[in-house]
């Protein structure tokens, strides 16, 4: 796709549902890695934000403070029962390929009489997600970060192992870019809530769940030979910019002996 930039199989585009964005715009690429230093944190050192308790009045105010603040009709709603619903942006930020289900069937090219033949897709279809994915999601103030992964795996039907994946919260501060890993029974409505509505304050990444040394010997053969493919096609282009880079810096010198 030359606008989304994901890869896959000529077979397999009828698997691929992703909502395109476009082309990305001037100032908008990414390549991955954040410009200012990025820190991580561990999952039991709590926010600010987590710390803080709220009655139902407090809650109320809240939610119209928040309200008063945003420019969209992304709004916060309080429920009867003391719940309330709102909307988080998530931006995903993957840097390996995700799968989507091989259980649907695809046309072909052979066309008869009758139309179209069908057939089976074995195999799962990797590919990369676009840069810079972002999903809207309305949710309740009890949802829990493991239900909002679960949700946006669904929205791209991504088959991958769920727990492959982590919800991070990125607050900026300092000229520095701090992330924490939220844990599984966190509630990020409620963590959108008392933070207010600025991004820089905080948003949430979805990233892979860096848990330590990687099991090989859990994937599948076409998976690791896949992986084997995605590191020599990104070692060849970092190959590239450094020569490039160094060319560049030779033609100056030369240019200015």
């Amino acid at each position: 796709s030359p606008d989304c930039s994901f890869t896959c199989h000529y077979r397999c585009r009828a698997l691929v549902r992703l909502d395109c964005s476009g082309p990305l715009g001037a100032g908008q690429e990414d390549d991955g890695a954040e410009q200012v230093l990025e820190k991580d944190t561990n999952v039991d050192e709590p926010s600010e934000w987590e710390k803080t308790e709220l009655d139902q009045a407090q809650v109320e105010q809240r939610i119209k403070e928040y309200n008063s603040q945003i420019n969209s009709n992304l709004f916060m709603s309080l429920n009867k029962d003391g719940s309330y619903t709102g909307f988080i942006k998530v931006q995903l930020k993957l840097v390996r390929p995700v799968s989507v289900p091989a259980t649907k069937r695809v046309p072909t090219l052979q066309a008869g009489r009758t139309g179209p033949r069908t057939q089976g897709v074995k195999r799962r279809t990797s590919f990369y997600l676009p840069k810079g994915t972002v999903k809207h999601l309305h949710i309740l103030s009890h949802t829990r970060a493991s239900e909002v992964i679960d949700a946006l795996l669904r929205k791209f039907t991504v088959v991958d192992n769920p727990r492959k994946f982590a919800l991070f919260e990125r607050s900026e501060k300092d000229e520095q870019v701090y992330l924490r890993k939220l844990a599984d029974e966190e509630q990020p409505l409620r963590l959108r809530l008392l933070a207010g509505p600025s991004e820089k304050v905080l948003s949430f990444v979805l990233k892979e769940n860096e848990t330590g040394e990687v099991n090989w010997d859990a994937f599948t053969l076409p998976e690791l030979h896949n992986f084997l493919r995605i590191l020599q096609r990104e070692e060849e282009e970092h190959v590239r910019r450094l020569r490039h880079r160094y060319a560049h810096c030779r033609q100056k010198m030369q240019e200015a002996l």
